[in-house]
């Protein structure tokens, strides 16, 4: 998905202002007519410096946010349009996908959930185990060996080109 740049946006805003529809909008800047229906939306709910800044940066809503609007949309009807308007939301996405969480696993499916992979607490920091100790040993020796077969390749090259070792 292309990301349009503030420049585009004024301008847009500009188009709207002046009475274009989405057809008009999106030939005008070379958009998809999707995307201008959306801008549309946007720019209604949000109004122009909203939109103009929509892009630039990312904005998390807090969970009780997100549980107020989802509740006036979903239990309240009032449309996404509106919802936007009254809680600065700048994309009818994040309604609708709040909307469905809310619906399948009600409030709490809406409160923010640790992302990634868990971390493994292992021993406590300092502490080394006795398989730590042996990985650790383990590790020494092989680098040891590794060090001590080059040393024996690089003599037994020496010897067979008659070069004396130093």
């Amino acid at each position: 998905m292309p990301r349009y740049d503030v420049d585009l946006r004024r301008l847009a805003v500009s188009l709207m202002e002046g009475g274009a529809g989405k057809v008009a909008l999106a030939r005008a800047l070379a958009i998809p007519p999707g995307t201008a229906k959306n801008w549309m939306l946007t720019y209604g709910a949000v109004g122009a410096e909203r939109f103009i800044e929509m892009g630039s940066t990312h904005r998390a809503h807090d969970y009780e946010t997100k549980l107020a609007a989802v509740r006036d949309h979903v239990d309240g009807g009032l449309p996404r349009r509106e919802v936007m308007a009254r809680y600065g939301i700048t994309s009818a996405s994040c309604v609708g996908a709040w909307s469905k969480l809310y619906r399948e696993g009600g409030a709490e499916a809406l409160r923010p959930r640790q992302r990634g992979r868990p971390r493994d607490p292992g021993p406590a920091p300092g502490a080394r185990t006795r398989e730590r100790e042996l990985e650790g040993q383990n590790r020494r020796l092989r680098a040891e060996v590794a060090y001590l077969k080059k040393l024996h390749a690089l003599m037994a090259g020496r010897r067979a080109t008659g070069r004396s070792p130093r």
